[in-house]
């Protein structure tokens, strides 16, 4: 543990019921600990609006007291981010968001009574030389396990779970690694339709801004002249979706983003050019189809037929998964309930 715990009563917190605890966490750097604890507490603050605690900074220490549990997950989450601090990182407040949702994954995983709970976090992680992202959500924890162990993925769900940046972020370390010879990033550009005759420049520059989230995630992950020169040289290639026909690629990391916006055809066209020693990732949100009324989306339709394929894993993102402005999360749940409500109206109007 990288907190001393020192177990202590007080008159304000006693310890009489079973399901109460109290005691105190000394980190032994001051440095490290301020930046812990956050400018005016407020990591604190949130450990103690999120998991209904009581947390109280005193110099280097903190004293939490609460349910059992919950404190437990508290004392899981500051020993994380204090062993973060000591590796080099920093602890902003989605840092703190992050280890909280992973302590509470952490209890709610532990069904069976014989099983022992979890002393310390893990959570996975990917690497490039420019930044580490370590995974915020349960949900992206598995997806960047799948990531590694799969040779198709699917990440599925809502805006701002982070789907295609760790999809990148996956990419880009596979090509430092030398596991693949090239990485290619693809669109469908729907939303231009048959306008992009209309705009102005050469195909790359028509093509382009629907392919902007692509490059931002790209270069977050690698240095700018890196990126360039890697597109120039065609180690890097990003490209509508039509420009996979007819393709077979190999020794690659592919990525397919929006693909909900695939008609099936399409959708099939782009898993069967999967080659030797290739890797695909798929990211899409099922309830953002912008198709034409009555064409079925192919990645809806790929998730039917593919769930339970060996060698491919889905991850569906929640709401709950949203690492954007927390006011993201609540949107898309207002979003999703409203149309939850419609569809269920279009039926019974049906019958």
């Amino acid at each position: 543990m990288n907190g001393q715990e020192l177990v202590s009563s007080s008159p304000r917190h006693p310890r009489t019921p079973s399901d109460t605890n109290h005691f105190v966490l000394t980190f032994e750097n001051n440095r490290f600990a301020s930046e812990l604890f956050g400018q005016f507490d407020q990591n604190l603050k949130l450990l103690e609006e999120r998991l209904n605690i009581d947390a109280r900074a005193r110099g280097n220490s903190v004293v939490i007291s609460g349910d059992v549990v919950t404190t437990n997950q508290a004392r899981r989450t500051l020993d994380y981010l204090y062993e973060k601090l000591q590796k080099g990182g920093s602890v902003e407040r989605s840092d703190v968001e992050g280890a909280i949702r992973m302590a509470v994954a952490a209890d709610d995983q532990l069904s069976l009574p014989t099983m022992e709970r979890k002393a310390k976090l893990t959570m996975a992680q990917v690497s490039t030389r420019k930044k580490t992202i370590i995974a915020r959500t349960p949900t992206q924890d598995a997806y960047i396990r799948a990531l590694e162990r799969s040779e198709l993925v699917f990440g599925v769900g809502p805006a701002g779970t982070g789907k295609t940046y760790l999809a990148v972020a996956h990419a880009a370390q596979l090509l430092e690694r030398g596991a693949v010879e090239k990485i290619i990033l693809s669109r469908p550009a729907v939303e231009a339709g048959e306008r992009l005759g209309f705009l102005p420049g050469d195909m790359k520059e028509k093509v382009d801004p629907y392919l902007r989230p692509l490059y931002d995630a790209l270069y977050d992950m690698i240095p700018a002249d890196k990126v360039d020169r890697a597109i120039t040289a065609g180690v890097i290639e990003i490209a509508p979706l039509a420009f996979m026909r007819g393709r077979t690629l190999a020794n690659a990391a592919i990525i397919l983003d929006e693909a909900q916006n695939t008609t099936s055809m399409q959708m099939k066209m782009f898993l069967t050019r999967l080659g030797e020693n290739a890797r695909m990732i798929v990211t899409g949100d099922p309830s953002q189809i912008d198709l034409p009324r009555g064409v079925k989306s192919g990645l809806v339709e790929a998730l039917q037929l593919l769930n339970g394929v060996e060698g491919i894993s889905i991850v569906r993102f929640k709401d709950t998964d949203v690492v954007r402005h927390p006011l993201v999360g609540r949107i898309v749940r207002a979003y999703d309930s409203t149309y939850a409500v419609d569809a269920a109206e279009d039926v019974s109007r049906q019958d």
